[in-house]
């Protein structure tokens, strides 16, 4: 049987266990909503995504990112979170405390004329690639887009 001082000692190991958590988690939903807004930073501008050499579900994955760059552009915070993200990214969003249209209005208010375009494209099953260049400033970046199938429909998760 534990004293006292022990069982308290086992509680504030597990409240500080739990802030720790709960630290990594906000470090982490900002870190994907400052990677999802780099390249949101980067997808935004007057040219759009090319769609029309891609087929079936490339063609689906190529016509997200489209929507996703029209509606960051035009500073659709909705749409983005209800159409273009993933619900991995939403809840990330979430357990940085707030919403994901409230972080998103927050961060796109600095937003001004960037290019995005697509390299290519791979699915495989429920989740895809695609790898873009975007220009920010003069300068060519290269990443790669994870998306994932949710209820029928594409969604952006990740952006490495």
């Amino acid at each position: 049987m534990r004293t006292k001082a022990a069982r308290r000692g086992v509680a504030v190991r597990r409240i500080a266990a739990g802030t720790r958590r709960f630290m990594v988690a906000r470090r982490g939903a900002a870190f994907a909503l400052a990677a999802l807004l780099a390249m949101g930073v980067a997808a935004c501008g007057t040219s759009t995504v090319a769609t029309g050499s891609y087929k079936g579900e490339s063609a689906a994955v190529a016509q997200r990112i489209a929507s996703f760059q029209t509606d960051l552009t035009g500073g659709e915070e909705r749409k983005l979170c209800e159409k273009d993200l993933a619900r991995v990214v939403q809840t990330r969003l979430r357990a940085a405390g707030g919403d994901c249209v409230q972080a998103l209005k927050k961060q796109l208010g600095a937003i001004d004329d960037y290019e995005l375009s697509v390299k290519s494209i791979a699915v495989r099953g429920a989740t895809a690639s695609a790898r873009v260049s975007s220009t920010f400033a003069g300068k060519q970046r290269a990443s790669t887009m994870t998306l994932v199938k949710e209820g029928g429909a594409w969604r952006i998760a990740a952006v490495r």
